[in-house]
């Protein structure tokens, strides 16, 4: 299975602190856009609900 990463929309062009983000029906998986290799975060789909709203300041 192949793996699609995606990344952030508030991440623009040229920034240097980009994310990436893999989506599937269970998981949520972000990594480093400039080391894509170093690992990744894994979430159940609530743990990233939570995770996005900490981000958000919510």
């Amino acid at each position: 299975m192949t793996t699609t990463w995606r990344k952030s929309s508030r991440s623009g062009s040229g920034a240097n602190n980009c994310v990436e983000v893999a989506l599937n029906a269970t998981t949520a998986r972000v990594r480093d856009s400039k080391s894509p290799t170093s690992g990744e975060l894994v979430f159940g789909a609530t743990g990233f609900a939570r995770f996005r709203a900490a981000l958000n300041g919510r």
